[in-house]
C-alpha cells in the first residue's frame, strides 16, 4: 500500500463529503426557506464536490498517478521543524480561545496578532503591539458593525 498512500486522502475526502451531505440534508430549513435556493444548496454542492474529487483522485491513484514530492524552493527539507515556533503559535491560539470569552475579542485578538508576530520572528516591541491593537479593533468593527457578526466585546463592550 506504500505506493498508494494517496488513497488515505481519498478516504478523508469521502468521509468529509458524506459528513457534509448528511448534515446538509438533515438540517431543518422550514423557517429560512424563502425561494428555490435555500440554506442547503451550498452545503449539498460542496458535499457532492468532495465526493466527486475523492472518486476522481482514487481512480487516478489506482491508475498509477502519483503526486510530485515537494521540492521546497528555498526550504531545506533536511532540516528539522522549528518546534519552538510551532509551540509558541499553538500557545497563542489556545490562549486566544480561552481568553476571547472573558476579555472579549478586541483584547484577545490584539494578543493573538502580537503573539503570532512574535512567534514568527518580529522583535519590534514598540511597533508590534500598536499594529496588533489596531488590526484587532478594525477586525472587531468590520465583523460586529459592517457584517453583523457579533463578537464578544468583553469589558470594553460599553466603550466600543
Amino acid at each position: 500500500m506504500r505506493e498508494h498512500s494517496e488513497l488515505g486522502v481519498c478516504v478523508l475526502l469521502l468521509v468529509l463529503g458524506v459528513l457534509v451531505l448528511t448534515d446538509a440534508l438533515t438540517m431543518s430549513v422550514d423557517i429560512t426557506q424563502r425561494g428555490p435556493v435555500g440554506p442547503r444548496t451550498v452545503p449539498v454542492a460542496v458535499g457532492i464536490g468532495l465526493l466527486a474529487v475523492a472518486v476522481l483522485l482514487a481512480v487516478d491513484v489506482l491508475r498509477g498517478g502519483r503526486g510530485e514530492a515537494e521540492g521546497g524552493e528555498d526550504v531545506d527539507l533536511g532540516e528539522p521543524a522549528d518546534r519552538r515556533t510551532v509551540a509558541l503559535l499553538t500557545g497563542v491560539f489556545l490562549a486566544f480561545a480561552v481568553l476571547i470569552g472573558p476579555i472579549g475579542f478586541p483584547v484577545s485578538g490584539a494578543l493573538l496578532f502580537w503573539g503570532s508576530a512574535y512567534a514568527l520572528g518580529s522583535r519590534h516591541f514598540d511597533r508590534d503591539p500598536l499594529i496588533a491593537a489596531g488590526l484587532s479593533l478594525v477586525t472587531y468593527f468590520v465583523f460586529d458593525n459592517l457584517l453583523g457578526v457579533p463578537l464578544p466585546g468583553g469589558p470594553l463592550m460599553g466603550v466600543l
